[in-house]
């Protein structure tokens, strides 16, 4: 315990924090694992009969995956929208109330790292690989084909343009793009960070899921309840970090292909993937100071290098004009885009939305642990202002700039334009990046730089991802035996090859949606463990 709490809540959690921590100690076993049992046993053998299913019967395990994604999302579109919206809420409702006051690890609590250096790495983890792949595919697809709540495409049959639909085209699509990627993915990560940080640094309770639950389920925490918890959560991250790693083998591929003329294909992004995975190997064994942190901080350089020299050599003036016309549109239409009864535009709303709730909270154990890990020392106001509105506004930015340019291109020379010809005639997502970049000067420097990027975005998610489910099958440790960490990191390289083999994109996307579904219920539930723990404190 780092401070006083009133006695009702201080006595129990002081009182069952041995028996907790008793229950989660572990056993060191066969090959050196502190074994958790029975959430590492479970977990581990269902990821690896999970492997051995699809390389086994790969026709099989497509057909499902390919059944699977289109079924959960047109069924269960409602429930992720309505999550996600009271996710948000919640957020907002803390940062006004009086336990926004509340410091993370008591009174006396100082920040572990600095802004620039918590900030990489918050956004490092959280949306890397996935702004690198629809930063420029996402913003054009909704302009032209996906026509979010009924806003007609600008780009006629015949491919001309139609000049009365351009301005209020361009402006949905990167506002649809934006409500992707703004408050609502961050709402999700903030609430499991925040249940996290709280329930860890001011209530001493193990750094793993199940203990946010202790002020509904009590001593049951320690035991099957928690049990189940914690192996959602090991499934959850580890499918929504194997679909990340597919996406990223898939454009880093692609980009070798487009300007290296390496061949484009599943061999090769098997070999992509087992060979970022045995780099990660060398940053999970430096640990998070000095593996992942470094790795972000190198990201954040790399990634500001090259969305400068985009602003720069692209149309600077309308990117600018974009990213506040963008926002506009995005709070006027957030009600809207926002809303899962009646809508007729159910391409964008099921096939779009519905994933990327599945897939943000699939990833939330995830990065919400990493951040909780990093965020010791800040106020809950400060915590959830900072971790809602600072990444928004980035990838507000990062999509204005790419997927403005990539409009400008498709607009402006729609003959000529390659990210028109790969994302709207042919849809090609892995190679939009390298398309749009295809249109600005010294496409090969910043097309490899771009690679680079998204090889370096791959490491960070992999070795933190191993570093996150670690902790959860380790009990809530933080410095679990070095070869659980690499089986770990090991098993995602794993099942990502696995899904692409099984299905490609189709299947990481299933898998994703099916996990991030019972754990939605989690998160909810969790909303209220959170008041309840934050009522227990001195503010």
């Amino acid at each position: 315990m780092t401070e006083s709490t009133p006695a009702d809540v201080s006595n129990v959690v002081e009182t069952d924090y041995e028996i907790g921590q008793d229950n989660v100690e572990g056993n060191v076993g066969p090959f050196g694992f502190d074994i958790h049992n029975p959430v590492f046993m479970i977990s581990g053998l269902s990821i690896v009969a999970f492997v051995f299913y699809a390389l086994a019967l790969p026709e099989q395990a497509s057909a499902l995956f390919g059944w699977l994604r289109p079924w959960l999302t047109s069924t269960f579109d409602w429930f992720f929208l309505g999550a996600a919206n009271l996710f948000v809420l919640f957020c907002l409702f803390l940062i006004v109330s009086p336990w926004g006051a509340v410091r993370l690890g008591g009174k006396t609590a100082k920040p572990d790292y600095t802004y620039l250096g918590w900030f990489a790495m918050l956004f490092a983890a959280g949306m890397g690989i996935g702004l690198m792949f629809f930063g420029v595919l996402e913003p054009v697809y909704h302009m032209a084909i996906s026509e979010p709540l009924g806003v007609p495409s600008p780009i006629a049959e015949d491919g001309t343009i139609i000049a009365a639909n351009v301005d209020a085209a361009r402006q949905m699509g990167l506002a649809a793009t934006i409500y992707h990627w703004g408050l609502h993915p961050w709402a999700i990560y903030a609430i499991v960070a925040l249940a996290l940080a709280l329930f860890t640094f001011n209530k001493g309770l193990p750094l793993t899921i199940r203990s946010a639950f202790y002020p509904i389920f009590g001593d049951r925490v320690w035991g099957w309840t928690g049990h189940i918890i914690d192996t959602l959560a090991v499934f959850a991250t580890l499918f929504g970090l194997a679909t990340s790693l597919g996406f990223g083998a898939q454009q880093a591929n692609a980009g070798l292909a487009h300007i290296y003329g390496v061949p484009e294909s599943t061999t090769v992004q098997v070999i992509l993937i087992t060979v970022i995975t045995a780099v990660a190997l060398i940053s999970v064994m430096r640990g998070l100071d000095g593996g992942v942190k470094v790795l972000s901080e190198i990201n954040m350089g790399i990634a500001a290098l090259l969305l400068l020299f985009v602003l720069i050599a692209g149309p600077t003036v309308a990117i600018f004009s974009d990213f506040f016309s963008g926002l506009g549109a995005y709070a006027t239409n957030l009600v809207g885009l926002s809303n899962p009864i009646g809508r007729e535009d159910t391409g964008y709303m099921q096939g779009w939305t519905a994933f990327y709730w599945a897939w943000w909270i699939s990833w939330s154990p995830f990065v919400g642990m990493f951040i909780a890990r990093v965020s010791r020392g800040r106020t809950v106001r400060e915590f959830i202002i900072c971790v809602l509105i600072v990444p928004s506004l980035v990838c507000v930015l990062w999509m204005a700039v790419f997927g403005g340019v990539a409009i400008d291109q498709v607009l402006s020379a729609p003959d000529t334009s390659a990210v028109k010809a790969q994302v709207i005639d042919s849809y090609n997502p892995p190679i939009s990046l390298f398309a749009m970049l295809e249109g600005l000067p010294f496409a090969a420097i910043t097309s490899t730089i771009g690679i680079v990027l998204v090889i370096v975005f791959f490491v960070t998610s992999s070795d933190s991802g191993s570093l996150v489910i670690d902790t959860i099958t380790a009990g809530g440790k933080v410095d679990a035996p070095l070869p659980q960490r690499v089986f770990w990191c090991t098993f995602e390289g794993a099942v990502a090859i696995v899904l692409l083999i099984g299905g490609g994109l189709g299947a990481l996307q299933a898998m994703v949606i099916s996990t991030g579904l019972p754990f939605t219920l989690v998160l909810l539930l969790m909303c209220w463990a959170i008041l309840k723990g934050l009522m227990s404190e001195e503010r």
